[in-house]
């Protein structure tokens, strides 16, 4: 069922600036919420919170974000190849993406929570003007999307299943040709 209005609007009040490293960075905003009304307000807004600064350290490669949206176990269950498990393999990549499209900017489309589940289809949009592995980019556009599905506990992503579309970015990058 989608949140109305009013319940979105305290949504954006209860989750609106997070102050870091000295500085103020407004939280990537859903562009839908839909969630199940059977949930506590306090467990919905927590699971919110938590993807909303996912989501935004992926927009900012801010790792303050990321330290306050995962839990301290937390597990990629979808773990690519030669990525560290836990909270240093998000930071990882957000650094390799960050060196190749220096203004990523990432979208939250939709966010859907049930349970202690919450489901988030991510746009990412930016220009390939760093270097990702051998190719060195010229500011080539680049978009592509993303969905995660988080288990939250305690108000932190604790496990992710994700699925990117790497085949849309690869070929935005040059490293496939297609």
């Amino acid at each position: 069922m989608k949140i109305p209005c009013l319940a979105v609007a305290s949504l954006a009040l209860l989750c609106g600036p997070v102050l870091h490293a000295q500085a103020e960075t407004a939280l990537v905003e859903p562009a839908q919420i839909i969630a199940d009304t059977s949930l506590p307000a306090a467990q919905r807004d927590a699971q919110v919170l938590a993807a909303r600064r996912y989501a935004t350290f992926w927009s900012t490669s801010e790792p303050a974000l990321a330290r306050a949206a995962l839990a301290r176990n937390f597990t990629d269950r979808t773990l690519p190849a030669g990525r560290q498990q836990g909270l240093d393999g998000p930071l990882q990549a957000s650094q390799v993406m960050r060196t190749a499209i220096p203004d990523l900017d990432c979208r939250i489309e939709q966010l859907l929570v049930a349970g202690d589940r919450v489901v988030v289809h991510l746009r990412f949009r930016g220009h390939f003007s760093g270097r990702f592995e051998q190719l060195q980019g010229h500011g080539q556009a680049v978009d592509f999307i993303a969905t995660d599905i988080y288990r939250v506990v305690d108000g932190r992503i604790a496990d992710n299943w994700h699925l990117e579309d790497n085949l849309t970015l690869l070929r935005q990058l040059g490293a496939i040709k297609g």
